[in-house]
């Protein structure tokens, strides 16, 4: 069964700047399948069918089930395909769409019959009013772009494990004060070292206990 997807709109008007001569369309649509996309835009009309959820391979793994969308829409005025971007992210369907007639006034609406579409909404994120054009910023692009997949961001973020920081973070057996530790060998004698001030001079009284005999003796 076939249904409507959300449709976001909303537009700029320029009578001199042909770029800020627009409409910004945003299929909401998540999980669109690349192969399944049939997009067409005239200088009348524009026609977009897809299928959503996981291919086959992976519909087992996720359970996600297949949905088809499509929808056709007139414009209210014409357009200029050849000028116009699209776009295709994990999240959406977008499109640039450049009016054909450069003119100040807004489109009264996006369709040529003024009927109600219930799937067709105004995109407030990227809407501003007509007297209020001038110095509003450039909506940003949604979301990653399929691209070859290159809008994962490369992967590239794990770095080879870097993050590990090759160890070194164990900061010399992990963090232990080296100087505390000989020290305390020292004060033990644990460590063969002499502390401080010890077996610096060769001709200390203090020979150890005397010979054997001499202790017999004195008994």
């Amino acid at each position: 069964m076939t249904t409507h997807s959300e449709v976001l709109w909303a537009q700029r008007s320029s009578a001199v700047d042909d770029a800020k001569n627009i409409i910004y369309l945003t299929v909401n649509l998540p999980d669109i399948q690349e192969p399944s996309l049939v997009y067409e835009l005239t200088p009348s009309a524009i026609s977009f069918k897809a299928k959503t959820g996981e291919l086959p391979y992976f519909s087992a793994a996720r359970g996600m089930p297949e949905k088809a969308y499509e929808f056709k829409l007139e414009f209210y005025a014409e357009v200029a395909p050849e000028l116009s971007t699209k776009k295709l992210t994990t999240r959406s369907f977008s499109a640039v769409i450049r009016k054909k007639d450069k003119q100040e006034e807004y489109w009264p609406r996006l369709t040529k019959e003024k009927v109600k579409n219930p799937f067709l909404k105004t995109d407030f994120s990227k809407w501003v009013d007509e007297d209020e054009q001038e110095g509003a910023a450039i909506p940003d692009d949604d979301g990653d772009d399929f691209g070859g997949m290159g809008g994962m961001g490369g992967m590239g973020g794990m770095g080879g494990m870097g993050g590990m920081g090759g160890m070194g973070g164990m900061g010399g057996m992990g963090g232990m004060d080296f100087e505390k530790m000989m020290a305390q060998m020292k004060e033990s004698g644990a460590s063969g070292v002499p502390a401080s001030g010890e077996g610096d001079d060769d001709d200390s009284d203090d020979d150890g206990p005397p010979p054997l005999e001499e202790t017999e003796a004195s008994k």
